[in-house]
């Protein structure tokens, strides 16, 4: 099962503490990874298809304190597709102007949608047609840039028809909210004041946020199993769909 990372905060913060708690469990989710940070209305986008325990890269996102609003990052342990950097989450397409970001955990049997010419995927994987599917089926949906709740919606109808396929846990985000469905393992976790110490699960490392933080300071984070070991981490039920901004869940 591969393994997603995602994080939706209030002001812009990075994210290398939770990022080497991901890289560590991609001995055994060895078949590439990925991480994209939104900058307004700009991408830092890094895939590699090789190991998160062995690419430069990755060592590189551990140690560079890129701060982003909404991160995405995801670890592969292939079902679907040859291990190759087109078929590496995660994923990004244009929709309405504005950059939009996916990857998923999980497997879709007989999924095989209509695709014009928009969106089409590149590799060979069922999460890239599942990901093409949504812009598209978002894009004929509404005809400009809808709000955060109005989206939130159309996603909450839209969902369900994946999951008919199999496993869907998933992560998306245009840079304004960070929406996560989880179909199977998905959990989340929110940070605020007062902020303390906290642990890696599979790493001895820890960092104290007391010492980065302001007592405004929101963030959420969302994994497919808890990273840390003394956080309240929240299980998704089964096909549930939140939405995160500013570092705190809306109503759908």
């Amino acid at each position: 099962m591969c393994q997603l990372l995602g994080m939706n905060a209030n002001t812009p913060t990075d994210v290398m503490f939770s990022f080497t708690g991901l890289a560590t469990r991609a001995e055994e989710h060895k078949d590439g990874f990925g991480i994209a940070f939104f900058e307004g209305h700009g991408l830092r986008h890094f895939v590699d298809h090789h190991s998160a325990r062995h690419s430069p890269l990755a060592e590189l996102v551990k140690h560079y304190p890129i701060k982003s609003g909404n991160v995405i990052a995801h670890i592969r342990k292939a079902t679907q597709g040859q291990v190759s950097l087109e078929n590496t989450h995660p994923f990004q397409r244009e929709l309405w102007g504005r950059y939009w970001v996916f990857a998923h955990n999980g497997n879709l049997v007989d999924f095989h949608p209509r695709l014009h010419a928009a969106f089409r995927p590149v590799g060979q994987t069922d999460s890239e047609r599942a990901f093409c599917w949504l812009m598209q089926e978002l894009a004929k949906a509404h005809a400009a840039v809808p709000s955060i709740e109005e989206l939130s919606r159309t996603l909450a109808e839209l969902l369900p028809q994946l999951n008919r396929h199999g496993t869907f846990n998933m992560l998306l985000s245009n840079g304004q909210a960070l929406w996560a469905h989880g179909s199977t393992h998905l959990h989340y976790l929110l940070r605020k004041h007062p902020f303390g110490a906290v642990h890696l699960k599979d790493e001895d490392l820890s960092v104290d946020f007391a010492a980065q933080t302001t007592t405004q300071d929101r963030v959420a984070v969302v994994a497919t199993e808890p990273l840390t070991r003394d956080e309240p981490w929240v299980a998704f039920a089964p096909g549930e769909l939140k939405v995160f901004v500013g570092g705190a869940p809306l109503p759908i």
